[in-house]
């Protein structure tokens, strides 16, 4: 990774492991504004980093909770409809 890509993705991970404790779940939008004031290639770098966190998140969420209920006999989670299929 490049420099300003260590420094953005070392403050999304941050950032995402505070909102618990700060009780909010978009706090991550609060930092990104502040830096696009100071840099928008910055904020750029830092915004990819949370989006691709937040969806390694849900995904791994729906990972656990497909395998556990298959492992408990259960129906599995649906997964989003493919919008992409019209």
């Amino acid at each position: 990774m490049s420099f300003i890509q260590d420094l953005a993705d070392k403050l999304a991970a941050e950032v995402i492991a505070a909102q618990p404790e700060l009780e909010d779940d978009r706090f991550y939008e609060q930092v990104g504004r502040v830096l696009l004031t100071a840099s928008p290639t910055l904020n750029e770098v830092f915004m990819t980093s949370i989006r691709i966190r937040l969806a390694e998140q849900r995904g791994r969420t729906f990972f656990e909770k497909a395998l556990a209920a298959k492992r408990k006999g259960e129906a599995a989670p649906e997964a989003p409809k493919d919008l992409s299929a019209h």
